[in-house]
């Protein structure tokens, strides 16, 4: 049986949907470390003092904070911004359609503001 366009539309959507969903969910999962994350500045500045270091042990000690350093930096946290404005355009039509509630939602660790913004209530 041959699928219509329109059922065909509604399978997209729907990929679509629980694509931005689960993508904003994973990142929200994550693990966050500790600290400020290095900036290009810091990494150049760690750079230039080993070049300039002239004892030998902290110079390695330098490179290698250069080297974990680049490796973070490397590691671009996810845009939560643009990940929430996914997760709230397609959140509230995906919890009707499979009876989601807020607090499900607030369980698993979605912030209230993105709930908000989903169109998501308390008492919905």
């Amino acid at each position: 049986m041959a699928l219509s366009d329109d059922h065909k539309a509604a399978m997209a959507d729907g990929r679509r949907e629980s694509r931005a969903i689960n993508t904003y969910l994973k990142a929200l999962d994550t693990p966050r470390r500790r600290g400020p994350r290095p900036t290009p500045e810091r990494l150049a500045a760690l750079r230039e003092q080993a070049e300039s270091e002239t004892n030998p042990l902290k110079r390695v000690e330098l490179i290698q904070r250069a080297m974990d350093a680049e490796q973070k930096l490397a590691e671009t946290p996810a845009d939560m911004s643009e990940l929430e404005k996914g997760f709230a355009q397609y959140a509230k039509a995906f919890s009707d359609r499979k009876g989601i509630t807020y607090a499900a939602w607030r369980e698993l660790g979605v912030p209230a503001k993105a709930l908000k913004a989903a169109g998501i209530t308390r008492g919905a």
